[in-house]
This record gives structure tokens, C-alpha cells and sequence, in this order.
């Protein structure tokens, strides 16, 4: 694949994702007096393996982009971690046996998972941002 191609596969997928549309486009998240401005933003990414690759960091390099880079599934920034792992220990104590029985469970206890419990996850952003943001982008408490 040429490096035209490559690029041009990375632009489509920052299109598709929303990067590009939902801030300049479809639904703009700044005001037009920000975008007047230049306002920078930072990209926020983990450690994914497709993520690090070198065709994804020179093309983010080039189009100058700025990354926050995170640990693979940091929960960090990314609250829905936690019910996962909610969801993975629960699943883990029923034993289930078979496919069938492991897709049963999993779908119970996603639905045990009290509303509560998300309400608190989503409540902690501001603090999670703020703790990410002393911590330069670092591993945190949450």
C-alpha cells in the first residue's frame, strides 16, 4: 500500500471517528470565535498496538497533531474500565461452563450492574481530568 493510501486511511478513519467532523463540521463543539482563534486541542489515545503503530504516529506527527498518550485500557479517563471489570469478576464468581452459559451470565450481570454505580463512575470525571492533568497524562489513582 502506497503511503498515499495509508494516509488517506488514516484521514478516513479520524472522518469516520468524528476528530475531524464533529469539531470542524457536523456539530461543532467549539464556537465559531474559538475556531476563529486556532484553538489547539490534545488527542487522547492509549497504548493500543494499532494506535503506536509507525504509519499512525508519523501521520499524527505530520498533520501535527497532539497526543495524550495513556496506558492500554486506562481507566483513568475511561470510566466504563471499571464496570468491565465489574462485569469480569462477576461473571469469574458463577463459573460459568459452556459459551451458552458464559453469554447468559455476562448479560445478567451487566444488567445486576446497579445505575448507581455509573452515576458515580461519570460523576468522577471532573476529578479524573483534573488528576490526569497534574499527573501530565500519567497513571492515576482512579
Amino acid at each position: 500500500m502506497g503511503e498515499s493510501c495509508r494516509k488517506s486511511t488514516i484521514t478516513a478513519a479520524l472522518h469516520q471517528s468524528g476528530l475531524y467532523g464533529r469539531v470542524a463540521r457536523r456539530k461543532p463543539l467549539l464556537s465559531a470565535r474559538h475556531m476563529k482563534a486556532r484553538m489547539e486541542f490534545t488527542f487522547q489515545q492509549d497504548n493500543d498496538p494499532k494506535h503506536t503503530a509507525k504509519i499512525t504516529k508519523e501521520w499524527l506527527h505530520n498533520n501535527s497533531v497532539t497526543v495524550l498518550v495513556r496506558t492500554s485500557q486506562s481507566p483513568d479517563l475511561n470510566p466504563i474500565e471499571h464496570l468491565w471489570r465489574d462485569l469480569k469478576m462477576a461473571v469469574h464468581q458463577r463459573l460459568p461452563s459452556n459459551l451458552t452459559e458464559l453469554e447468559r451470565i455476562c448479560k445478567e450481570e451487566w444488567q445486576w450492574i446497579p445505575k448507581s454505580r455509573c452515576h458515580k463512575l461519570v460523576d468522577s470525571m471532573p476529578h479524573r481530568c483534573q488528576a490526569v492533568l497534574k499527573n501530565c497524562g500519567h497513571t492515576t489513582k482512579y
